[in-house]
């Protein structure tokens, strides 16, 4: 079994690094490499990685990290100052998105219940190619970035409250049971955690805090033991990871605790994504492939207009909200997270899930070539456009 998951993490990265090399030079998001590199890999085509559950249940602690970390930057002070500038562009952002997706489920003949999911999925944009494609000196120094952030910032916390909600809608026939077990545990969760912070953490943490091994140790066992505490308490690991980075936050070495983390945290998405890829059935693809194309190109044709009409209407000016619109024009990482817990919880089936994560993939790129194309990124076509 050891040679079997070193040959597998082999594989994965070897062929990652490859696949990203050729990414890099295509002007792709990372994580596309990743995605198909387990398509490749997988079952499906070359049949080299026969278990991707195994994989996926490995990758999941990625998704753990990942939330925990955005907990980790979700300052409160700061969330609600940025939540003031975009609110409403993000509200009603999403309920345009919102219903263009249930609608096209519609007509494609979902079952009700599936339309509300696969048309929840449009909300999100990608916080990955969002920020990834931003120069470092538009991401912290201007009010492009500024925006951006804040988009992302609130689309994720309607993400979190989606899950949650997804996560309390088991379908054993007690779902107003779970509402309500979720509605003890997770105030529970929160309260314990930040009481635990203050009396015991923040001191720890103040007083051994010369020791860079010993707060990155702590740091994971924190996000990794509320996790745990989570799942005893009836909530998914992942937000028992994210309650854990929120109630951090506010500590002045949250963002040291950040950056050491996310080396770690883009290990594990690697095996994510990785495991999307690989557990996609190509046989699926003749039923999803319509109907995704549709879908993404929908995505990528009204985003960029509605987020740019609506930042307009706020006082920005016409050429930062269309930059701002078309960087924002993709679905998320969050919609293959809804999809996948989604179908964990029987809420969908197979087919919209394939279709969710087919269509996200197509936005990844369709929007990435947009962006490089049009505006300043890291890795622009032309030296003109190519922005550190």
């Amino acid at each position: 079994m050891q040679q079997d998951i070193v040959h597998t993490i082999f594989l994965i990265f070897t062929g990652a690094a490859v696949l990203a090399t050729v990414a890099l030079y295509a002007r792709q998001a990372l994580l596309v490499a990743y995605i198909l590199l387990g398509i490749l890999l997988g079952p499906s085509v070359l049949g080299l990685v026969n278990d991707p559950d195994l994989i996926g249940d490995i990758a999941h602690i990625g998704i753990m990290f990942l939330l925990f970390l955005m907990g980790l930057e979700l300052n409160p002070r700061e969330f609600l100052l940025l939540m003031r500038k975009t609110i409403m562009v993000t509200l009603a952002s999403s309920l345009v998105f919102w219903c263009s997706g249930t609608l096209l489920a519609l007509l494609f003949g979902y079952a009700f219940r599936e339309t509300l999911l696969i048309g929840s999925v449009m909300i999100f944009s990608s916080t990955i190619i969002g920020v990834k494609l931003l120069p470092t000196t538009v991401l912290h120094h201007q009010r492009t970035g500024e925006i951006i952030i804040s988009i992302l910032l609130l689309q994720d916390f309607i993400a979190i409250l989606l899950l949650l909600v997804i996560e309390g809608s088991a379908t054993q026939g007690h779902s107003a049971m779970e509402f309500v077990k979720l509605g003890v545990s997770l105030p529970l969760l929160i309260g314990g955690a930040t009481l635990f912070v203050r009396k015991v953490l923040l001191r720890l943490l103040q007083k051994f805090d010369t020791f860079r091994e010993y707060i990155f140790l702590l740091a994971i066992g924190w996000c990794l033991g509320m996790a745990e505490a989570a799942a005893v308490l009836g909530v998914s690991h992942e937000i028992g990871a994210f309650v854990g980075g929120v109630t951090l936050a506010s500590s002045p070495i949250s963002l040291y605790m950040s950056e050491n983390l996310k080396p770690l945290r883009d290990f594990f998405l690697v095996m994510f994504f990785f495991s999307l890829g690989a557990g996609f059935d190509l046989n699926m693809l003749g039923t999803v492939l319509l109907p995704a194309l549709v879908f993404a190109l929908l995505t990528v044709a009204v985003k960029p207009p509605v987020f740019s009409f609506l930042l307009q209407t706020t006082g920005e000016s016409g050429k930062r909200a269309r930059e701002v619109g078309t960087r924002l024009g993709q679905l998320s990482e969050f919609s293959l997270l809804v999809s996948i817990l989604a179908l964990e919880q029987g809420l969908i089936g197979l087919e919209a899930g394939y279709l969710i994560q087919l269509a996200t993939l197509l936005t990844f790129f369709a929007s990435t070539y947009l962006v490089v194309l049009r505006y300043p990124t890291p890795i622009a076509l032309s030296d003109d456009l190519r922005r550190n």
